[in-house]
């Protein structure tokens, strides 16, 4: 996209501004000339078809001289040169043409002298109206004549309030105009502009320098998505701005190509929730009918959130507030090194340029690092698997919807969104509810209360009080950095996190442990009887078992015992591989027993499971894709070689808690079934006890 770049000397003070429609900028600045008080003292015109990044560039380095009010036409154009150097280099010879061609007149309007033209950039000519005169005719970016302040105004009033809380690029934004006011799409680019000079939108491009090179000339060149946070991009020729190394992002390009010369349009923040300390009612608790532990848990997640937000200390000079972002953003560098070397998902990380966490932790040990002038404040909700997440989360929604606020609930997958939206719209019949995943028709509508998967927050920005990001743990959270990138963009400066886990990373473990993270614990099941301890059982691997053609002894003895009981069982395995040939082992020994196998793969897996909950299957062979988000009444548990590092701490504990959950049979087995005895096993088990023990203590067990 080419957009104008023009500056303007007001009140003592030299500004550079971008503009999608430079009629709207000459009608705002020029039209108080007779006001001498608030004249405008110098508008000059740098280029009117500049690439997008290039006047991104260019306000980013600018600083206002006194001498620049005396500046003519070779010294704005020697300016521009030595400002865009390093575009020019990266562009080669085609620089200069796409250069010359956005500048063609440097236009000067001074309010002594009046209008001021030169024929060609540094050239010396007469002074003439006609270069303005064709800006002012020309239609860069509507199809109407001439410009209707008044009814203008009323257009940005509602393409603001469209905006609000949004981040969308043009084509993002033209499908919400057209869904949603048809009326404005025709003429959205003059709205958006004065809206622009008024402060109530602000223009980004899609890629953006990164952080670090605001303090590192070696990094000049490295760009970051404003979108999502990656700075894993690729360079190639651009149709819409000329240039042959246009950036854009190849992280998020289900959501369309986010490029360098993508014009991003943010909305402001909507205004905070009024907040005060106040206790919720007792019977806003009452009406959810908790367990004691979820009532308690509740109780000090209600107090975190009707705590008045923390004062940031603010440092009075600016080079203060600059040295205090570099050391917090060089802090979160060296936790991320700390964190170790990228695991299960290296390549989604690579473009981030820090290690990634090691398996079992993930970017939300961090998220409240990542960026340096982050302040949200967060609380972690440590339920056990079963313990009932989701009812302890109503009061916390009720609490903020009851006030105005607004709220999102992110969860990693579409399933869980769409099993959520029922129960969420019984909980909240009143309040207008949004369900937002992959395809949902449902996208650019608004509610007080917000539902989505994680890749939907990419489009918004400071836009809710409470955000609820629910199994922080689960893929595809789970170590990476952009969704946490995402989901800390969407809080506004003054709203609150809570996150959801049964397994927390164990990075935010270790700052609750520490006091740093107010969090509350439920150790706890509804049913309120204590989870099920692993118990191991060492036999060689799997695929000896395969290599064999034979079930070890120990393994049959023990399965025969769940079968017996009538459990439903299932087998958690590493690998997809091991699926058919261990079902065809099972069904050979247990040859009167229904045994099935899935995966991701599967394409009959909804229809298996389903079978399996209604015990016309008795034995499912299965990958970790069903170690959270199911219940099975009466099942027994057996995770092989339970000491892969495939299966971490989190994993061990998700897959055990498919046991036990149901009241009818609260002590169900779990079987670790390995050669080796791993520290991932040890600390599953110890979680587990450590758990059951707070239970106890607490009183919560029967």
């Amino acid at each position: 996209m080419k957009i104008a770049v023009y500056a303007v000397r007001y009140k003592g003070k030299w500004n550079l501004r971008l503009s999608v429609d430079i009629r709207v900028d000459m009608t705002w600045w020029l039209r108080q000339v007779k006001d001498q008080e608030n004249a405008v003292e110098r508008w000059v015109l740098l280029g009117d078809e500049l690439p997008l990044s290039w006047g991104v560039s260019l306000c980013g380095r600018f600083k206002g001289l006194a001498e620049m009010e005396q500046w003519g036409d070779r010294q704005w154009w020697a300016y521009i040169l030595s400002q865009l150097k390093n575009e020019l280099v990266l562009e080669s010879s085609n620089g200069e043409r796409i250069l010359s061609g956005g500048v063609e007149n440097i236009c000067i309007w001074d309010r002594q002298q009046g209008w001021v033209s030169r024929t060609k950039h540094g050239n010396e000519g007469r002074e003439t109206m006609g270069t303005v005169r064709s800006i002012q005719n020309r239609k860069l970016a509507t199809g109407v004549d001439g410009l209707d302040m008044e009814g203008l105004t009323g257009q940005a009033n509602e393409l603001t309030h469209l905006l609000a809380g949004r981040q969308l690029l043009v084509p993002e934004a033209e499908a919400l105009l057209a869904e949603a006011a048809p009326d404005l799409e025709p003429t959205w680019r003059s709205a958006a502009q004065l809206a622009y000079l008024q402060g109530r939108l602000s223009f980004a491009a899609g890629l953006a320098p990164a952080p670090l090179a605001r303090w590192s000339a070696a990094r000049r060149h490295e760009l970051r998505c404003n979108r999502c946070g990656s700075g894993k991009v690729h360079r190639t020729s651009c149709a819409s701005c000329g240039c042959k190394a246009c950036a854009y992002c190849e992280t998020c390009l289900t959501l369309g190509r986010s490029r360098e010369c993508s014009l991003l349009l943010r909305g402001t923040e909507k205004p905070a929730m009024p907040r005060a300390a106040e206790v919720a009612p007792a019977a806003n608790l009452d009406r959810w009918g908790l367990s004691p532990a979820q009532r308690a848990a509740a109780e000090v997640a209600l107090r975190f959130l009707a705590a008045p937000p923390r004062r940031v200390r603010k440092c009075s000079r600016p080079e203060g507030q600059w040295q205090r972002a570099r050391e917090l953003f060089r802090r979160s560098m060296r936790v991320r090194q700390e964190l170790g070397a990228a695991a299960a998902h290296g390549s989604t990380l690579a473009g981030y340029k820090q290690s990634s966490p090691k398996s079992g932790e993930c970017a939300w040990g961090i998220a409240g690092r990542q960026l340096p002038d982050s302040a949200v404040e967060r609380f972690l909700l440590w339920a056990v698997t079963g313990a009932g997440k989701t009812e302890m989360m109503f009061p916390l929604l009720q609490h903020v919807l009851e006030r105005g606020g607004t709220a999102l609930v992110a969860t990693p997958r579409r399933d869980v969104v769409l099993e959520l939206a029922p129960r969420l719209a019984v909980a909240f019949p009143q309040v207008s509810m949004v369900t937002l995943y992959g395809g949902s028709a449902e996208r650019w509508q608004r509610g007080q209360l917000t539902l989505a998967t994680t890749h939907q927050l990419l489009r918004y920005r400071q836009a809710f009080d409470l955000v609820v990001i629910d199994e922080i743990d689960a893929f595809p959270y789970h170590n990476d950095p952009m969704l946490a990138f995402a989901a800390q963009a969407v809080c506004k400066q003054e709203g609150k996190f809570i996150y959801l886990s049964a397994t927390p990373p164990r990075p935010l473990q270790k700052e609750a442990a520490r006091g740093q993270l107010p969090h509350a614990k439920v150790p706890v099941r509804f049913h309120r009887h204590p989870l099920p301890v692993p118990i191991r059982l060492g036999t060689a691997p799997v695929h000896h078992w395969l290599q064999k053609d034979q079930l070890p002894a120990s393994f049959i003895q023990r399965l025969y015992i769940s079968i017996q009981r009538g459990a439903q069982v299932f087998l958690f395995v590493t690998r997809i591989s091991y699926i058919q040939g261990l079902v065809e082992l099972l069904m050979r020994q247990f040859s009167d027993i229904p045994i099935a196998g899935t995966s991701s793969q599967d394409e009959e897996r909804t229809a298996k499971v389903r079978l399996f909950r209604a015990t016309e299957i008795r034995v499912l062979v299965t990958t970790t894709i069903l170690e959270r988000g199911v219940t099975v009444p009466r099942s027994d548990v057996y995770i092989l070689d339970a000491d892969s590092s495939l299966f971490d701490e989190a994993s061990l504990v998700q897959m055990a808690g498919r046991a036990g959950r149901s009241k009818d049979d609260p002590s169900g087995s779990v079987i670790f079934i390995s050669p080796q005895w791993t520290s991932g096993q040890k600390r599953a088990i110890k979680q587990i006890k450590r758990m059951n023990a707070l239970a106890r203590k607490k009183g919560y067990l029967n």
